[in-house]
């Protein structure tokens, strides 16, 4: 089985990936996505998106960029750029549900209008970096906006194009992530596309990616995101499932050396300490389902507005939290 990081914008970009790598994925990711950049009509790219992508802040990690855009000639010269820094690995992002973002016909939105999509891949197939293949594209893809009926047009259009795959989370725009994935629409999407397919969606335990392989034998890539997050070990649980090389340490002794190298490299990248402490807190929301006897330091951890506040808080829960291994994870606001 091929096993893929999902890209989650704010959370697993540079520093994030390169502290996993060391400390969890030690060669047992088979691709890292980076979030999402949106090409603009200056042809470049902003700081943060540059520093993301910088080949020296990527090393030694198989990498695919993930682009959200609806404009064919924004995607190609995007793909231009990327090509002229080494990358030859590109995902365009169908699935983001945020509103923001469908409103303007992009990520998600985009599969609102069938027709103006075909048109949109036909225009970047044109191009010599994708029709001479020197830059392979894969999409990561929802079923639709509406109805999960909406995937039969959608499929149609995916297979008269040689995707390197085909990344399907089987929601609907409107579910966000709300509802369970409809997995009888992955069931189709393996038997009738011409394209490779990828499932994402839901798998946050062990036990979901036993209960997946289960279902779906011919299935031969997951993406996962939240759960990695969430439980950075489950890659270890994967690879001893999978008969790979898996090392074996005690789970919160590793995750506070985790913890500890991205705090400190975003304390060196970010302006004030309040902006770290708030991209901590992201980490740790994901966190919070997969640990018992830990609900008073994860308060203070939430309530922390300064370092020592939030330094006294992790060490709190270091000192008492005990991960426990679930059947399923939920993850609510």
């Amino acid at each position: 089985m091929k096993i893929y990081f999902a890209p989650l914008e704010g959370v697993t970009g540079h520093i994030y990936r390169n502290a996993y790598e060391e400390f969890y994925g030690k060669g047992r990711i088979d691709k890292y996505f980076v979030p999402f950049i949106s090409p603009n009509q200056t042809n470049g790219f902003t700081a943060r998106e540059q520093r993301d992508m910088n080949p020296d802040n990527n090393v030694n990690m198989p990498l695919a960029v993930q682009i959200m855009t609806n404009c064919a000639d924004l995607f190609i010269n995007a793909a231009r750029l990327l090509y002229e820094k080494g990358y030859t690995e590109l995902n365009l992002n169908l699935g983001c549900p945020s509103g923001t973002v469908v409103a303007k016909k992009r990520g998600a939105g985009f599969l609102s209008v069938p027709d103006e999509l075909d048109e949109f891949f036909a225009q970047i197939y044109e191009n010599e970096l994708l029709a001479d293949k020197k830059v392979k594209l894969s999409v990561k893809t929802r079923l639709g906006m509406e109805e999960p009926e909406e995937f039969d047009q959608l499929l149609d259009i995916y297979n008269r194009y040689p995707f390197e795959e085909l990344i399907l989370h089987p929601r609907v725009q409107k579910d966000y992530y709300k509802n369970k994935p409809r997995l009888e629409y992955f069931e189709k999407a393996l038997e009738k596309s011409t394209n490779p397919v990828c499932y994402n969606g839901d798998l946050f335990t062990i036990a979901d990616y036993r209960r997946f392989k289960e279902r779906f034998p011919s299935a031969d890539r997951v993406m996962i995101g939240r759960g990695f997050i969430g439980n950075p070990a489950l890659i270890e649980q994967i690879a001893t499932e999978e008969s790979r090389t898996a090392t074996t340490h005690e789970d919160t002794t590793c995750l506070r050396q985790f913890h500890d190298r991205i705090y400190h490299e975003y304390l060196k990248i970010m302006s004030g300490d309040k902006n770290t402490i708030h991209k901590m807190k992201e980490l740790w929301f994901y966190q919070k389902p997969y640990f018992d006897n830990a609900d008073k330091a994860f308060k203070k951890i939430r309530k922390s507005r300064n370092m020592a506040e939030y330094e006294a808080a992790v060490q709190e829960f270091f000192a008492q939290a005990v991960p426990t291994e679930r059947d399923t994870v939920q993850f609510t606001k």
